[in-house]
C-alpha cells in the first residue's frame, strides 16, 4: 500500500498516540488522495483519521508481542533522535 507507513507493532517503548495518529493520517491521505484538507473535506478527513487511529490502537493492544522488532523507527522517533 504505502511504504511510508512505518510498522508500529513491536516498538520499544510502545507506539504513542501521536505515532498512531500520524500513521492513520498518512493512511487516510493515501487512500483519499487528499494531501491538504479544504472546508469541503476537513470534517470527513478528520473523522476518518480518528476512526482509523482508534482501530489501530486497539489492534496493537490485542496482537501478541512481536518476536523481532520493526526494521525502522517511526518518523517521529527519528526526528526526536536528531534533536
Amino acid at each position: 500500500m504505502c511504504r511510508n507507513i512505518t510498522t508500529l507493532r513491536g516498538l520499544e517503548p510502545s507506539a504513542t498516540d501521536t505515532e498512531i495518529e500520524a500513521a492513520a493520517r498518512q493512511y487516510v491521505r493515501k487512500v483519499t488522495g487528499v494531501q491538504k484538507t479544504s472546508a469541503a473535506t476537513e470534517d470527513a478527513f478528520e473523522r476518518a483519521v480518528a476512526i482509523i487511529a482508534e482501530a489501530t490502537g486497539r489492534v496493537l493492544e490485542e496482537l501478541p508481542p512481536r518476536k523481532v522488532p520493526p526494521k525502522t523507527e517511526p518518523p517521529l522517533r527519528r526526528i526526536a533522535a536528531r534533536t
